[in-house]
């Protein structure tokens, strides 16, 4: 080996998941050879999972995207930024001028949600100067839904402190794969004398070792939530005086929890009556209790917002809102606002049904409600999109009904995908652009809200893979090409970023020296009793006003899922299992890293999860591939036969192109608040590969 090569250590943050841990990595010359964990991040503290383990692996796969590509008579063609740059300027021009801004749209995912508000803030002011409303991304279909639940109830963004906590409640979720560093906060070590509750259709890791373990039939937590504030109200269990003084509406929840009794409620969910009581007098009584409820684990469902705000309601009436162990929020940074919404072309695409997807108290969330894109782009209406451009994202594997949303994308007269690495959507577009993955580019984070850890920090640019380019660097090229330089008047990054930061009187330089972050402010409690909650009445609200004077119900409440034994009987007879899908696994991130072979060899292929009385009812062989059908397509995977999951209901893998779930989904916006679809609770049959249909 060469001794004089130059070797460096850049100390940046990972984005392959949302645990946002610290990493070191090692660098020679201009490869990066290693990753490690940074013992000084607050995060993670130098662990590390899988998949940051290989990272080099991922970084260096062999399909990766090295420079702007087009594609001409069906094949294609290497082309220059400048090309790429002027086709895309053109095709934006052109659809502005045939059809009106709003018919470009943006679409983006995980990996540009996850780059910080900064960047997307500046990437939505792009947006703002051309004019078009139209932005997508997957806050459709996932954790948007639990923001406006919480909104609603307590007027802004909360997450539970499962560090002070005394009894954690995980529902629907299992962090040690999905965000492992709360995992790592929940371990047994650490939850010695306190406890855990696990409320999961699966028997997960963290179910195997919890106090209580009980197993919903998907689509009904709204109801197990109600019956468990039915048992606390009944049996006098909540703060009386927190209720009196900081609550609206409790003698009309109270009224209307009566009809979710525990017996009532166990027909519903299937959990026996008694362990209901149990878990309501536990959590009500061992102080202080939080709630951690999974990213999309409650979203995806016609009640999601039901079921949030039925969570957010349980810690209120039980004292557990704005204490230390409960329901908390940290500090926010405070950026400069660079929003310029009054230049936008009309409304968002599915505003004017779903307004609170919009905006809910206030907060902005400034988006399109995904789930209409698809019928406006096979109809026209209400009005036609023509040229898009994806980031981040490979719909095709992630959005639910993926034969509709192909046939929908192909409407379009452009589509360019930016992406690191080739996928279904890319070789669907008419250009590919050569994305910057988090290792090749500077970013600022939004602190670490859900870990309660008030510090403001950066991703650091380690080396320059071929011609990526980041995010920010590609939409100011388009914004000087369109003729909007005096809007975007920021060089780079590191000038752009400069910016944003002036009001919390911090510079980039300060953020590079500070690799474990700069604090922005401190953990305060009770602000209530001097400042009252950003809600309309100033207090927790319990039936909400605002949700009654636009015709929806103002007290959370079960409905039965779109497809289920109860809603559709005779679509049960001929579909008479329940499924849902998306649980994360600890070696992949939603769709991606599957081409990583270390990875593969870990976690190599999908499979159908699958209680032994139902596989014998159905004929299902451990080990054997297996058909899924659904009312809009079929699978093959293998079958995973384990009492770990209830009898009836089976769990999909997802993100795989060998097995695209999406292809059993539907889009339909269910959600009457948000319009997110029923994705965790659809009927599907089951059986055999080799046998007919």
């Amino acid at each position: 080996m060469a001794t004089d090569v130059p070797e460096r250590e850049v100390k940046t943050v990972c984005q392959l998941c949302l645990g946002g841990c610290g990493i070191n990595v090692q660098v020679r010359g201009d490869r990066i050879v290693k990753v490690t964990g940074m013992k000084e991040y607050p995060v993670n503290k130098g662990r590390l999972c899988p998949k940051a383990g290989y990272t080099v692996d991922w970084f260096y796969a062999q399909d990766r995207i090295k420079y702007p590509m087009k594609k001409e008579r069906g094949e294609w063609k290497r082309i220059s930024w400048d090309e790429a740059l002027d086709t895309v300027t053109d095709e934006m021009k052109k659809v502005k001028k045939e059809y009106g801004a709003r018919a470009f749209a943006l679409f983006y995912g995980f990996q540009l949600l996850t780059q910080g508000p900064p960047t997307l803030d500046l990437l939505r002011r792009f947006t703002d100067f051309f004019g078009t409303p139209n932005v997508f991304s997957v806050d459709s279909m996932c954790s948007r839904i639990r923001h406006i639940g919480y909104t609603l109830t307590v007027g802004k963004q909360v997450f539970p402190d499962i560090e002070n906590a005394k009894c954690v409640v995980l529902w629907a979720v299992n962090p040690e794969n999905s965000t492992p560093p709360r995992g790592w906060r929940l371990s047994p070590e650490r939850m010695r004398g306190r406890q855990l509750i696990v409320i999961d259709p699966r028997r997960t890791p963290p179910a195997q070792r919890a106090h209580i373990h009980v197993q919903p039939r998907p689509g009904s937590d709204a109801a197990l939530a109600l019956a468990l504030i039915n048992v606390i109200i009944e049996r006098g269990l909540y703060d009386k005086e927190f209720v009196e003084h900081w609550t609206v509406g409790f003698d009309r929840l109270a009224d209307h929890v009566k009809s979710y009794s525990p017996e009532a409620v166990e027909k519903i969910t299937w959990v026996p009556a008694d362990k209901i009581r149990q878990i309501a007098e536990v959590f009500a009584t061992t102080k202080p209790a939080c709630i951690l409820q999974g990213w999309n684990g409650l979203d995806m469902k016609n009640t999601g917002v039901e079921a949030s705000r039925s969570i957010a309601i349980l810690h209120a009436i039980t004292g557990n809102y704005d204490v230390p162990g409960g329901l908390v929020s940290a500090p926010r940074p405070l950026f400069s606002p660079v929003r310029e919404l009054d230049r936008m072309e009309g409304i968002p695409l599915g505003i004017d049904r779903f307004p609170f997807f919009y905006s809910t108290h206030g907060r902005l969330f400034g988006e399109g409600q995904g789930m209409l894109m698809y019928d406006a782009l096979l109809t026209g209406q209400p009005y036609p999109i023509k040229a898009m451009v994806v980031v981040g994202t490979n719909p095709l594997l992630t959005w639910p009904n993926a034969k509709k949303l192909e046939a929908a994308l192909k409407t379009l007269d452009f589509l360019a995908v930016m992406t690191p690495f080739w996928n279904e959507t890319a070789e669907l577009a008419h250009m590919v652009l050569p994305a910057a993955t988090f290792l090749e580019r500077d970013e600022l984070l939004g602190g670490h809200g859900f870990y309660n850890l008030p510090i403001i920090n950066m991703r650091r640019k380690v080396v320059q893979y071929e011609e990526a380019w980041s995010d920010l660097k590609f939409w100011r090229e388009v914004a000087h090409r369109l003729g909007y330089e005096e809007y975007f008047p920021w060089r780079d990054e590191e000038e752009a970023f400069n910016y944003m930061l002036r009001p919390m009187g911090l510079t980039v330089q300060q953020l590079r020296e500070a690799p474990a972050g700069v604090p922005y402010g401190t953990m305060t409690y009770r602000e209530y009793e001097t400042q009252g909650l950003p809600t309309p009445s100033g207090k927790v609200e319990l039936y909400s006003e605002t949700l009654a004077k636009v015709g929806l119900n103002p007290l959370p409440e079960h409905r039965e899922p779109p497809e289920s034994p109860v809603s559709t009987p005779d679509i049960a007879k001929e579909y008479p299992v329940i499924a849902t899908s998306g649980a994360r696994l600890l070696e992949y991130l939603a769709s991606s890293l599957r081409n990583v072979p270390r990875l593969r060899q870990k976690y190599p292929e999908p499979v159908v999860e699958i209680h032994p009385d139902t596989a014998a009812r159905y004929g299902v062989i451990q080990g054997e591939m297996t058909v899924v059908e659904s009312r809009r397509g079929a699978i093959r995977l293998k079958a995973k036969v384990t009492p770990d999951i209830i009898p009836g209901v089976v769990n999909l893998s997802y993100g795989w192109k060998e097995a695209n779930v999406n292809l059993l989904t539907d889009e339909t916006p269910v959600d009457p608040v948000g319009g997110n679809p029923a994705l965790k609770a659809f009927l599907v049959r089951v059986r055999p590969a080799e046998a007919t249909a």
